[in-house]
C-alpha cells in the first residue's frame, strides 16, 4: 500500500520543531510530571494525613486505590484517544485528575481520601499515555529519541524531588496542599494544550467494546492486588490470595479469548504479531520489575545498613538517577543521529544484570561510594532500556494503533512493577525474619514479626546487639532481592538480542527509503512531524 500522509499533518523533512511544538512538548512534560510525582508527594505527607483525618487501618488504600485506578484505565485511555482523538482524550484524562486532587484535598475523612484517589488515578491512567501518544503523533520515531532526555529528566526530577517537595508543602501549607499544587500546574497544561495542539478529529463509527473494558478491568485489579496484598494484608496461601487469582487468571483468559472477536477491540491482538512489540513488552514489563524493586529496597539499605537520614531519601538515588538521564540522553542523540537502537536495550539489559549482581554483593561494611558506583551500573542499564522500550514499541505499530501500542507497554511496566516490588518484597521479609531469628533469637523474631522494614525511629530503640542483627538481616534480605533482580534481568537481555533493528522514519539520510520487513510493515507509514 502506498504511504500516505495523516490528514492535517505536516512533514518538516526534520527541520526545527517550530516553537509551538516546543510549547505543547512543554505542557506535555508538566503533564508526565503531575502523573509520577503525586505518588512520591503524597508518601511524605501520609503521617500527618492519617494524624488528622484517623484511619491508619485503611492506610495503604490511599496509594492501592490511586494505583488499581490507574492500572485498570492505562488501556481504555490509549483505545479511546484511537478511536476518538488524541486531543480530547489528553485534555478529558487531565480534568479528571484535576478534579481528584480537588476532592482529595477538601477529603473528611479516610473513605473520602481513598474514593477520591481512586477518581484522581482514573485521571493519571491517561496522562502517561496520552503523552507518550501525542509525541507519536507529533514526532517521527527517528527524531523520538533527541526527547528521551526531556522524559527521563522529568522521572528522574520526580523521583528526588517528590519526597522533598512533599515534606515542604505539608510543613508550611498543610498536607492538603499536596493536592492542591496540582491544580495550577494541571491548568498551565490544559491553557497550553487547548490553545496550541491541534491534531486531525477522529469520529469511530465503531462502538467502545465494553464487555473487554470489564474483563480486563477485573483482571488488572485482581493481580494488582494479588501483588499488593499477598505476604502483607494475607499470607500467599491464604483463600482470599488463591481467590484473587483465579478470578485474575479467568477474567485475563476471558479477555484474550473476547478481543478475537470484538469489533473494536480493546488491545487489538494483531499488534503483537510484531515481534519487536511483544519484545518491548517483555522488555518494559522487567524493567518496571527492577526499577520499582530498586527504588524500594536501596534506600532501605542505606537508611538501616549505612546510616543514612530518611529526610532526604530521594537524594540517596541521585547516582542510579543521574547516570540513568545522563544515559538516556546520549541514547536519544545518538538514535537521532543515526537510527539505530538494538546496541541500546542490549547494552542496557546487560548493565543491568551487572549493576543488580553488583548491588546483591552488598553488605554491613560497604560504603556509600561502592553503592553508589554499583547502583550508577544499573541506572546506566535503565537509561538505555526506559524510554528506547516506548519508541521501538511505536515504532512497531501502524499510526491508528498509537494508542494502544503506548497504553499496552505502560500497562506493562505498570504490572512490572507491582510484581518487583511485591515479590523481591516477600523475599526480603522473608529473609530478614529468618536472619533475625537466627542472630537475635526470639528478641529478633518479635522484632521484626509485624515488618521486616522498620523505620528509623524504631531503629534507634533496639539494644545494640539487635541493631546490628538488624543490619545484618537487612544485608542479607537486600542480598536475595538484588540477586532475584539479577535474573530476572537476564530475560531482558536475551529479549533485546532478538530484536530486529528496523530503521526509524523520519529525518536523517535516506530514512524514507529504509527497507521494511515483515510484521514490522508499520513503520513504513509516513512520518509525523507538525500537527500544531
Amino acid at each position: 500500500m502506498a504511504d500516505e500522509p495523516v490528514a492535517g499533518v505536516v512533514d518538516t523533512g526534520g527541520a526545527k520543531q517550530p516553537k509551538s511544538v516546543r510549547v505543547v512538548l512543554l505542557a506535555l512534560m508538566i503533564a508526565m510530571m503531575l502523573a509520577m510525582l503525586d505518588n512520591m508527594i503524597i508518601g511524605t505527607a501520609m503521617p500527618t494525613i492519617v494524624g488528622e483525618l484517623g484511619g491508619l487501618e485503611h492506610l495503604s488504600w490511599v496509594v492501592t486505590a490511586y494505583t488499581l485506578a490507574t492500572a485498570a484505565s492505562t488501556p481504555l485511555w490509549g483505545k479511546l484517544g484511537d478511536m476518538y482523538g488524541r486531543k480530547g482524550s489528553f485534555m478529558t484524562s487531565i480534568v479528571i485528575f484535576l478534579v481528584g486532587s480537588a476532592l482529595s484535598g477538601m477529603a473528611q475523612d479516610m473513605g473520602q481520601l481513598i474514593g477520591f484517589r481512586a477518581v484522581q488515578g482514573l485521571g493519571a491512567g491517561g496522562l502517561m499515555v496520552g503523552v507518550m501518544a501525542i509525541i507519536g503523533d507529533l514526532i517521527p520515531p527517528r527524531e523520538r529519541g533527541k526527547y528521551q532526555g526531556m522524559m527521563a529528566g522529568v522521572m528522574a526530577l520526580a523521583m528526588i524531588g517528590g519526597p522533598l517537595v512533599g515534606g515542604t508543602i505539608t510543613d508550611h501549607w498543610g498536607w492538603r496542599w499536596s493536592f492542591y499544587i496540582n491544580l495550577p500546574l494541571g491548568a498551565v497544561a490544559l491553557v497550553a494544550i487547548s490553545a496550541v495542539l491541534h491534531l486531525p478529529k477522529k469520529r469511530s463509527q465503531a462502538r467502545i467494546d465494553y464487555l473487554g473494558a470489564a474483563l480486563l478491568t477485573v483482571g488488572i485489579t485482581a493481580v494488582v492486588l494479588v501483588t499488593t496484598w499477598g505476604g502483607t494484608e494475607y499470607a500467599w496461601t491464604s483463600a482470599r490470595i488463591m481467590e484473587l487469582i483465579g478470578i485474575g487468571v479467568a477474567a485475563l483468559v476471558g479477555f484474550v479469548f473476547w478481543q478475537t472477536r470484538a469489533a473494536e477491540p480493546i488491545v487489538p491482538l494483531h499488534i503483537f504479531r510484531s515481534r519487536n512489540f511483544t519484545l518491548m513488552s517483555v522488555i518494559g514489563f522487567i524493567t518496571g520489575f527492577v526499577m520499582f524493586g530498586a527504588t524500594l529496597f536501596l534506600p532501605l539499605y542505606q537508611q538501616s545498613v549505612q546510616g543514612a537520614s530518611a529526610t532526604n531519601s530521594g537524594l540517596l538515588l541521585l547516582p542510579m538517577l543521574g547516570a540513568m538521564l545522563v544515559t538516556s540522553m546520549v541514547a536519544g542523540r545518538v538514535t537521532t543521529n543515526t537510527g539505530r537502537y538494538k546496541i541500546f536495550p542490549v547494552a542496557g539489559g546487560a548493565l543491568m544484570v551487572v549493576g543488580l549482581y553488583l548491588l546483591s554483593l552488598m553488605d554491613t561494611d560497604t560504603s556509600r561510594f561502592t553503592s553508589g558506583v554499583y547502583m550508577a551500573v544499573v541506572g546506566l542499564g535503565m537509561g538505555c532500556l526506559m524510554q528506547i522500550t516506548m519508541l521501538v514499541a511505536q515504532n512497531s505499530v501502524e499510526m491508528k494503533d498509537m494508542g494502544v501500542a503506548s497504553s499496552s507497554t505502560t500497562l506493562f511496566r505498570t504490572l512490572g512493577s507491582s510484581f518487583g516490588v511485591a515479590i523481591m518484597g516477600a523475599l526480603f521479609n522473608h529473609r530478614v525474619q529468618d536472619v533475625m531469628a537466627e542472630q537475635a533469637g526470639a528478641v529478633g523474631a518479635k522484632v521484626t514479626e509485624q515488618s521486616a522494614q522498620l523505620d528509623a525511629a524504631s531503629l534507634a530503640k533496639l539494644p545494640e546487639a539487635a541493631r546490628e542483627a538488624y543490619q545484618h538481616a537487612v544485608s542479607s534480605g537486600t542480598h536475595g532481592a538484588f540477586l532475584l533482580g539479577a535474573v530476572v534481568a537476564l530475560v531482558a537481555l536475551v529479549a533485546a538480542v532478538f530484536v530486529k533493528e528496523v530503521p526509524l522514519k523520519g529525518a536523517g539520510p535516506k530514512a524514507a527509503d529504509a527497507p521494511v520487513d515483515g510484521d514490522d510493515a508499520a513503520t513504513a507509514k509516513a512520518p509525523v512531524t507538525e500537527a500544531v
